[in-house]
């Protein structure tokens, strides 16, 4: 059980609940001064307070900061935030539980007791990243795809099982169930928690960046990188910032013919433009009543496409109903409407609280939108789809096309078509022997995929019943179109079986590959051999088309150059016209039996029809059943052979899970924080470098350190897996850090990928990331690395601030930082720096080649944090900003790490 921790209760504030005949301690907020006009989120965090307020770390002043509040002030507050839980997926939660497993012995060696690394709070696990669409288009997709993950990661999958037995308060959601976020929302999520007698908001930190999907449920909680998961799993409350708060104002109602995908698409526009990055978002006015469960979740899913920590939405009736449809007891629903409404946390539409800043969306001004090529945020109208296409895509072909010369001088096809769109037809042979051509726009990949949108049943009714009607007019998908279905939960096939839907997307292709995250994080499976081989012998500029909420560059496919976020109809109907060229607000997608031309206003849904199919097809037995022995697993996972020990024994054979050198030579006392000197950079990158770039989750190549790796240790190259999959393996993680097929390092100009210039070898040659790592470790070279803005977006991923450190660099110095791997960087002892305000490396003339001195680190020896650090670069000098924002993150620094600070400090209790 988790320690209960006794309020100082300052504040008078503990009081008893009543709901039915059980009793429950509660912290009033009503007796915080200030507190009835805070924001919904903050009014959560300030019952954190009150309730663990130790006199310590959590004072009676942090919580009269809090409910004084001053919305228009910069942040400046620190305060703990205590989470009620941990949530983790498998690709981030395999290293989690690698980490804990080396503390307990690193605990053990430092002579204290190894059962005190174990998590003080629920710790839930879903394995849902490892399963590849590597089979599609046929009835036992489904089946084929599960025993190639339960192959590819039965090391993995052993270890999970380990861990769910020598940890209390950690548990596992097998393969095959659902998506992290889903699951979340449909099962775990409690909304008002219960422990130890006490009720009290429910709250978490999950090792997705996506974690924020659950603040639909009016439940306060945020991605972490794995290395912060760790440490709250240990009690270690978040160091944060009190944040502003923005409020986001909806009114009126979505119009016929647009979906929550549309509706989400405008919102994260809208945000990324007026900057959100580090606050919290939180939805109001009399339009939020109108907005389904499902619409709300959509939203919170893309806070980290916006930016914000947060997206939250209060508690009222519509959650309520949600819990009840996902099988809540009755006794959780009163308990819900009791204490949001005694805490002043149900909705009022007609309120206003105190907000730091203020948007307003009329809903019935969202029109059908879809986003790409290749940022969440870059949100297109879908009526202007194709005219955007022809310009974006010059982006991504050679010159002599984009400039009208032919690309095959012996060809008489010209390299711009009627419409001055690149153009190079190529002629693919299918196996059965039939011949078709595809050109730059192909669709190649037509994905129903991630928690986004597959948790929301409107839309994927939606792409059903388009479906439904396309088959019915004998449409088909065109045949160079990876069609995959993978759904959030089995709840969405129990709904599609019912309401006799299934067939007409397996008719289209669209048939079941898995229940997990698949295109959407680079599981999207190969391309057929013929179409991978037209489009990389051509070179062709081909796209995918998905679900999802992240269409990064290089994420998807290796293969596929372009991508757009839409809405699953969409998706189903982008499948059936074949290619981004296609208007698919005017043209004909297809041609029925009678050889007329259909449109997409002929296929698609009215809102009526979709309402009644949901209404229909979907009850609270559905949640009831799929969730009923959630944790058991299937066969498969039940005959999984379970290692056993307080300690795990590792396999010095294993390519999966190895223990990590992180704590090697660890002292109970750390040494002083020390300047860097003589530093050379290994990578120079520009703006939007996400951690996709620097950590990638998808296919390992061959040809790079981490094939190498794998081939020397006897892995053949089909059994690779990726890298997501082989995280519990710092070797292949750090040879596979930078090494993102798209990323363009500057300091070594025309190479793609992971490469760079090695200044230990005569004349600098270009090599390896990984190798030339190695080099200037050998040599005593500290290394930075030099980025522009937004460093480190996209998901929260542990590895790319692990593989950073790992790699020998000491700082990072960039224009801006994404939130979590700013954070990760510091919990990893790698410096984050700021260029001064408006600089960058390019104004400052840097080249890369410069060897660098920052001078000033040594300040935070003395307790405090200083603002900047002297950088001087060859004859380059300039003040950096330090990015060590709270006091809690200094120490985490100054011991080398969050981990090793936690470990440090459950020894000396």
């Amino acid at each position: 059980m988790k320690e209960t921790v006794v309020s100082a209760n300052s504040f008078d504030a503990r009081s008893t609940l009543q709901v039915g005949d059980e009793s429950y301690e509660i912290f009033r907020l009503d007796k915080v001064e200030g507190s009835a006009r805070l924001p919904y989120s903050l009014k959560v965090l300030l019952e954190n307070l009150l309730r663990t307020e130790d006199g310590a770390n959590i004072t009676a002043d942090h919580i009269r900061a809090l409910g004084g509040w001053d919305s228009q002030a910069q942040p400046s507050q620190e305060i703990q935030f205590t989470p009620a839980r941990v949530i983790m997926q498998d690709f981030t939660g395999v290293p989690c539980v690698v980490d804990l497993a080396t503390m307990r012995e690193a605990v053990k060696e430092l002579g204290g007791d190894p059962a005190k690394i174990n998590p003080l709070a629920p710790a839930e696990l879903v394995i849902d990243h490892s399963v590849i669409a590597d089979r599609f288009g046929t009835p036992d997709a489904f089946t084929q795809n599960v025993e190639l993950e339960y192959g590819r990661n039965k090391e993995r999958y052993q270890f999970l099982r380990w861990g769910q037995t020598a940890f209390d308060e950690f548990k596992v959601v097998p393969p095959g169930t659902g998506i992290v976020h889903q699951v979340n929302i449909e099962h775990l999520a409690r909304t008002v928690m219960v422990r130890n007698g006490q009720a009290y908001p429910d709250t978490l930190v999950g090792t997705d960046s996506h974690t924020t999907m659950v603040n639909g449920l009016g439940v306060l909680g945020w991605g972490v990188g794995g290395i912060e998961a760790e440490a709250a799993m240990l009690g270690q409350p978040v160091s944060m910032l009190i944040p502003r708060v923005v409020g986001f104002k909806l009114t009126g109602e979505l119009p016929t013919g647009t979906t929550a995908t549309d509706l989400v698409l405008t919102i994260t526009e809208m945000l990324r433009k007026h900057g959100v990055v580090g606050k919290f978002v939180e939805f109001y006015g009399e339009g939020v009543s109108a907005i389904p469960l499902a619409n709300r979740a959509t939203i919170g899913n893309m806070s980290p496409e916006f930016g914000s920590t947060a997206a939250i939405f209060p508690i009222d009736g519509e959650t309520i109903n949600y819990l009840k449809l996902t099988g809540r007891s009755a006794q959780q629903l009163a308990l819900v409407e009791a204490y949001a409404k005694e805490q002043g946390l149900w909705l009022d539409p007609a309120a206003e609280p105190d907000f730091s800043e203020k948007l307003e969306l009329d809903l019935s001004t969202v029109v059908p939108s879809i986003a790409g090529p290749k940022r969440p945020q870059d949100r297109i109208v879908l009526a202007q789809a194709a005219e955007q296409f022809a310009q974006d895509v010059r982006n991504y072909v050679s010159e002599d096309e984009e400039t009208g010369k032919e690309s095959f001088p012996a060809s008489d096809a010209p390299a711009i078509d009627h419409n001055g769109m690149p153009t190079k037809p190529t002629q693919v042979t299918a196996p059965d022997g039939t011949v078709y051509e595809i050109d730059h726009g192909a669709v190649t990949v037509a994905a129903i995929t991630s928690c986004t949108n597959t948790s929301n049943p409107y839309v994927m009714v939606a792409a059903a019943l388009v479906a439904k009607k396309a088959v019915e007019k004998g449409l088909t998908r065109k045949p160079w179109v990876k069609t995959t279905l993978a759904p959030g939960s089995k709840v969405v096939m129990d709904y599609y079986d019912r309401a006799g839907l299934t067939p007409y997307l397996d008719k289209l292709g669209f048939n079941l590959v898995g229940y997990g995250c698949t295109t959407c994080i680079g599981n999207s499976g190969p391309l057929p051999e013929e179409v991978s081989k037209a489009v990389n012998d051509a070179d062709l500029a081909v796209t995918s088309v998905l679900s999802g909420n992240r269409n990064f560059e290089g994420r998807i496919n290796p293969d596929v150059k372009m991508n757009y976020l839409a809405s699953p109809p969409l998706v189903v109907a982008y499948a059936i016209a074949g290619s981004m060229k296609v208007d698919i607000t005017k043209d004909a997608i297809g041609i029925d039996q009678e050889g007329k031309p259909v449109h997409l206003a002929d296929i698609w849904p009215s809102e009526r029809e979709v309402e009644e199919v949901v209404a229909s097809a979907i009850g609270q037995e559905m949640f009831h059943t799929s969730y009923s022995d959630v944790f058991a697993g299937d066969a498969q996972w039940q005959a999984l052979p379970v290692p056993t020990g307080n300690t795990f024994e590792w396999d010095p054979e294993s390519t999966y899970v190895r223990k990590p050198p992180y704590f090697e030579g660890l002292t109970m006392d750390p040494a002083p924080v020390e300047d860097v000197r003589g530093a050379r950079v290994l990578a120079k990158l520009g703006d939007s470098v996400t951690t996709d770039h620097i950590s990638p989750a998808g296919a390992i190549k061959a040809d790079t350190p981490a094939g190498t790796y794998l081939t020397e240790h006897g892995v053949e190259r089909r059994d690779f897996n990726s890298y997501g999959s082989r995280r519990g393996n710092h070797e292949v993680m750090i040879r596979g850090t930078f090494a993102n097929i798209r990323l363009r390092n500057q300091i070594a100009p025309g190479t793609e990928g992971g490469f760079t210039r090695d200044f230990t070898q005569d004349g600098a040659p270009v090599s390896f990331i990984y190798d030339a790592s190695q080099n200037y470790q050998a040599a005593g070279i500290p290394l930075v690395i030099l980025a522009g803005k937004e460093y480190g977006s996209g998901s929260s991923r542990d590895w790319a601030a692990k593989g950073t450190a790992l790699l020998g660099v000491k700082a990072v110095i960039a224009e801006s930082y994404e939130r979590i791997h700013r954070s990760n960087l510091i919990g990893m002892g790698v410096l984050p720096l700021q260029f001064p305000e408006g600089g960058s490396a390019l104004s400052l003339g840097l080249t890369g080649q410069e060897t660098f001195e920052i001078t000033g680190v040594t300040a935070l020896n003395d307790g405090g944090i200083p603002e900047t650090v002297k950088v001087k670069a060859g004859e380059v000098e300039f003040d950096a900003k330090v990015r060590i924002d709270t006091p809690g993150e200094a120490d985490y620094y100054r011991n080398g790490g969050i981990m090793q600070y936690v470990l440090r400090s459950l020894i000396r209790k």
